[in-house]
């Protein structure tokens, strides 16, 4: 059965009759079922939800009262959002057999909706790297050359609709974990501002950084995801790049690996083509801002989940353990200098750009590494993910909502960053970049 690529055209037909939301979610579920890798893709199927859910919005859409554009459309999702009577486990061992009462605020707002949850897909252990490598449970393959990682720590997520095994995914951003793994399998990806969606029933990895948002085919489709899980309506109609004002944060060009300095450049000069304005800063709080991470994310993760990792550690990868053991001895008051100083800097970003409609990067610095390679060699895994994160990151500590395109060179992804609760400037913006890098 042949299917639209996007969810919102996928909704666009259900809504028309041209395609019936039963058969829709069928189609999927035999994808999901029948494809060699689905086991190390999905945790699990949530097959019975997804035929009662589908079964419902069949019946909506007969008697014209759907609920969302998106109504009786499957998605999947990463598997730190709780899921009623189905085990959420967050891709750790440590968290084996957990099975969460009720679903994720998120879930049950998309729900709502209408939308269909397909099922649970894998993700890096309690979502703590950002490449996807994961030994204990599953490790994806990267869509686009299998033996590549996908990215993570959403990584089931994006190589599902990547594969076009679910019409879109949802994941979860505290550090570059949607926008890794959508650019590296030339997916759309939204980091949402913190605290814009709410977090009730999500697995927490660092609750002062911790967002949520979708991994898709378009931007149209990220707009409707956000605002099915609780965002506002964005109105995506007559978008124009001309005269919008871009900058490029200078400090993420740096030490860029192979394709992406010249992809990033041809994607530059696009834009400058359909009559943006670019210019480059060298913006000196991002390097110092950098520099604070491991002193503001270790800690705060290593006080989360420090007493179960310590209580079976054998259960969990050693590279991903010793990242969250790099938070045990932290003292406080360095913990409350760090995000004093932030705060500041946070003040000088947002002095800096504040008369640009978006700061731009490449989504990553470098191509998705070797899978196999990075389980042989602890210490390559270990500059690879500092790496892979490095300009992702950007985005969590300057507080604000974020968006990767993919470029049309594999695993090239061109991240525009805005302010914090910018989500529909960001989308409209997004959608004219969408159409310009297309030229």
């Amino acid at each position: 059965m042949d299917l639209p690529k996007t969810a919102a055209a996928t909704g666009r037909a259900i809504e028309s009759g041209a395609l019936d939301a039963r058969e829709v979610v069928r189609e999927y579920l035999d994808r999901s079922a029948a494809h060699p890798e689905s086991g190390r893709i999905y945790a699990r199927l949530t097959e019975r939800r997804a035929l009662a859910e589908a079964d419902a919005a069949a019946a909506r859409a007969r008697a014209g009262l759907r609920r969302h554009p998106l109504d009786g459309v499957p998605i999947s999702w990463k598997d730190l959002f709780d899921s009623a009577g189905v085990a959420t486990e967050a891709g750790s061992r440590l968290l084996a057999g957990r099975v969460p009462a009720r679903d994720a605020a998120v879930l049950a707002n998309a729900s709502a909706n209408g939308l269909v949850c397909l099922g649970k897909t894998h993700m890096t252990e309690l979502a703590f790297s950002g490449l996807g490598l994961n030994p204990m449970t599953a490790t994806p393959p990267n869509a686009i050359e299998a033996y590549r990682t996908p990215g993570g720590s959403s990584s089931g997520a994006a190589v599902s609709a990547a594969l076009g095994l679910a019409a879109a995914a949802i994941g979860s951003d505290t550090g570059g974990s949607v926008r890794v793994p959508a650019a590296w399998n030339n997916l759309v990806g939204l980091k949402t501002t913190h605290g814009s969606l709410p977090m009730g029933g999500v697995v927490p990895l660092c609750a002062s950084f911790d967002t949520i948002g979708p991994l898709c085919h378009s931007v149209e489709d990220a707009a409707l995801l956000w605002q099915a899980m609780g965002g506002a309506h964005v109105d995506l109609n007559d978008t124009a790049l001309r005269g919008a004002r871009l900058l490029v944060c200078e400090p993420a060009l740096s030490d860029c690996e192979e394709t992406i300095p010249a992809a990033f450049e041809a994607c530059i000069a696009r834009l400058a083509a359909a009559g943006a304005v670019v210019e480059t800063a060298a913006l000196p709080m991002v390097d110092e801002a950098l520099a604070l991470s491991g002193i503001l994310f270790a800690p705060e993760a290593y006080a989360q989940w420090g007493a179960l990792i310590e209580a079976n550690p054998d259960a969990m990868f050693a590279n991903v353990r010793e990242r969250f053991r790099g938070g045990r001895d932290a003292t406080a008051s360095d913990y409350l200098r760090a995000w004093a100083r932030l705060r500041a800097l946070r003040a000088g970003w947002a002095a800096a750009t504040a008369g640009y409609d978006a700061v731009l990067a490449p989504t990553a610095p470098i191509l998705p590494p070797d899978a196999a390679r990075l389980l042989a060699e602890p210490d390559y895994f270990n500059t690879r993910n500092l790496m892979t994160l490095r300009n992702t990151r950007i985005g969590n500590l300057m507080g604000g909502c974020s968006l990767t395109l993919p470029t049309g060179t594999d695993y090239c992804g061109l991240m525009v960053m805005a302010p914090p609760h910018c989500e529909a400037a960001l989308l409209r913006l997004g959608t004219a970049l969408e159409a310009g890098l297309m030229e």
